[in-house]
């Protein structure tokens, strides 16, 4: 990070191949190194000033004019200026921004030694930690957008999920009098069976509480047995406690959860690159 901040230092607007050239020049990266690639054919210093621009942008001490283009702002220049080494630590103590971290219990918080793990686990860990990004990031983008593209997503994602199925239809509720529900998926040709959606957007601190889901659960009397209540927050104890236990059957679907089934299924996310992982077949020396 610290040889991408002082090559951008003068203001200058560049694009990511741009930066990782100057960058690379920054650190007299020799012809040598500049060849050295992963096993996706990807050279390893343009991989790794990728990462350091995706963490500067995120962290604020990069800005986007426009899409593909970068220019330093107040924020990095102080980060350069306060701790020229540019550790992830230094970003965090200057802007507050902290690399999202995989909330599976399975996934380590910080690997000690990486030597410990086979490379399977590593890549295991590698993938669990580029998705926590990710999500982050959707979390973020979608917060952003406006109410009616958040729940355009919604809808466009129980969709991809296989509620409407190939006869059935959905579409976003009108922008205003919709009762409390945002999203109706008909899930037959003739809409005798319905899910309704509720998509709100809250800050990744913030809760749904009890009477938010107590209200859609109004807005579905006479129209439906169950729905989906969607946020990028979360849903406060008392919130899921009174949806366990209310007859309409309500699914509750946090910021989390929300991310993972986008990445599952593909909504606003596409696949960067494949890599075939090989084995001995035993069947071939048998």
């Amino acid at each position: 990070m610290a040889p991408i901040l002082r090559v951008m230092s003068d203001g200058t607007v560049r694009d990511r191949s741009e930066i990782t050239e100057a960058a690379a020049d920054d650190v007299h990266l020799t012809e040598a190194d500049r060849t050295v690639t992963l096993t996706t054919g990807q050279p390893m210093y343009a991989n790794r000033v990728g990462w350091a621009i995706s963490h500067l942008t995120k962290s604020g001490a990069l800005s986007r004019p426009e899409r593909g283009r970068y220019v330093v702002n107040d924020l990095g220049r102080s980060l350069l200026l306060a701790h020229p080494a540019v550790t992830r630590a230094d970003v965090e103590a200057v802007t507050g921004y902290r690399r999202a971290r995989s909330t599976q219990t399975t996934a380590p918080e910080v690997i000690e030694n990486v030597d410990s793990l086979n490379p399977a686990e590593l890549i295991d860990q590698g993938i669990k930690q580029i998705h926590a990004d990710v999500k982050a990031e959707l979390l973020s983008r979608l917060m952003t957008k406006s109410p009616a593209f958040f729940e355009q997503t919604v809808v466009d994602l129980l969709v991809a999920m296989g509620y409407g199925g190939a006869d059935g239809q959905a579409r976003v509720t009108a922008a205003t009098n919709d009762g409390g529900i945002d999203g109706v998926i008909d899930q037959d040709t003739l809409g005798l069976n319905r899910v309704y959606v509720q998509a709100k957007r809250y800050a990744a601190d913030n809760a749904v509480n009890r009477p938010e889901v107590q209200g859609f659960v109004g807005a579905l009397s006479g129209k439906a047995d169950g729905g989906v209540f969607i946020t990028t927050g979360r849903f406060s104890p008392g919130a899921r406690d009174y949806a366990e236990v209310v007859p309409t059957r309500i699914i509750l679907i946090d910021g989390e959860r929300l991310t993972s089934l986008m990445i599952r299924f593909g909504i606003g996310v596409q696949t960067k690159q494949t890599v075939s992982i090989v084995e001995i077949d035993e069947d071939f020396f048998e």
